[in-house]
This record gives structure tokens, C-alpha cells and sequence, in this order.
């Protein structure tokens, strides 16, 4: 079966600066001084968000840039522009020593496992946590391609080969009980 690829959204939200503004006041002064013709961009969607703001989604990096300055030359001074990117997938690493901390488990992973092509800015650890039973485990933010690596094998970490899963935590409400 062929997996659709979703095209990359590409967005971003304006804000009032002092909040006296509203989405409703902010969106007809957008289309008002700005002609998204005139500095070519598509524009797929202008929504309003709950915390007082506008949301503007575009097809391509170069657009958003071109329309976030055009944005900041006409409103600087009214309007803050938030600039959205992908946060990057995130994996855990189950019961790593003791010893192993958040600071020397990226020297020690690509020391040994040199089949993982990392230039070190791709993979980051977060943090380390200690389960009910009493192992560490860590999770690390890494980069797509790495992911798809590290996944695939398993590491090597000092004289053990440990487990590593994507770290997935789903979205809980706690509004009904």
C-alpha cells in the first residue's frame, strides 16, 4: 500500500502586543495593508485562535519569511510575529546504568555505535528518569533520519545492548471525571 506523504505546514501567528487588539480587529488590517500578489505568496489559511491571535498558514519557508517580514515592516510596532516549527521525534533508552547521565550519553553512543551517522547537532538527550522498579531510562530528541536508524538496531552503551522505543506521551484531559 502507498503511504500518502502529508505536505510540511508551514505557519504563523500574529499576536497584539499590548493585547488590546482583537483576531477580528487584526485580520481586515492584515488584508487591508498587506496583498499577499504583490510579495507572491499562497496563503492555504487565516484562522482566529483563542489566545488572542491570528494563525497564517503558507506552502513554503521562503513565503512564511517573506510575509513574516512584510508583516514586521507594516506592524513592528502593533503586531509580535511567532514563527511555528517541527519539534523533533523524541526516543527512550531503557535501563542504562547508573553511571550514564544526561551530559556523556551522546559522547558514549557515538562512540560506539559508528554506524549511526550523527553530527552530534541532531541528537540531544532531555532528560533521565528513574521507573518504580528502579532503572534509569533516558530520552533523547533526535532527528528524523536518526530515528529511523537507531530504531531499526540497538545501541551499544558501555557493555550492554539496550532497547530503545519512540517516547510517545498522549494528550490526557482532565476536564470530565
Amino acid at each position: 500500500m502507498v503511504k500518502n506523504e502529508e505536505s510540511k505546514r508551514y505557519r504563523i501567528t500574529q499576536k497584539a502586543k499590548d493585547n488590546t487588539l482583537t483576531p477580528e480587529q487584526i485580520k481586515p488590517q492584515l488584508k487591508k495593508n498587506i496583498n499577499p500578489t504583490d510579495i507572491k505568496v499562497g496563503i492555504k489559511a487565516v484562522k482566529a485562535i483563542k489566545d488572542r491571535g491570528i494563525l497564517i498558514e503558507t506552502g513554503s519557508e521562503e513565503e512564511i519569511n517573506s510575509l513574516s517580514s512584510e508583516i514586521n515592516s507594516k506592524f513592528g510596532e502593533q503586531l509580535e510575529i511567532i514563527k511555528h516549527k517541527l519539534r523533533k521525534p523524541r526516543i527512550i533508552i531503557y535501563n542504562v546504568s547508573e553511571k550514564i547521565t544526561t551530559e556523556n550519553v551522546l559522547t558514549i553512543i557515538k562512540a560506539q555505535n559508528p554506524e549511526i551517522l550523527s553530527n552530534g547537532e541532531d541528537m540531544e538527550a532531555k532528560f533521565r528518569y528513574k521507573t518504580r522498579k528502579g532503572q534509569h531510562n533516558i530520552a533523547m530528541e533526535v532527528g528524523p533520519q536518526i530515528q529511523k536508524q537507531i530504531l531499526q538496531t540497538k545501541l551499544k552503551i558501555w557493555w550492554e545492548i539496550r532497547n530503545i522505543e519512540d517516547y510517545l506521551i498522549p494528550t490526557r484531559c482532565y476536564k470530565c471525571t
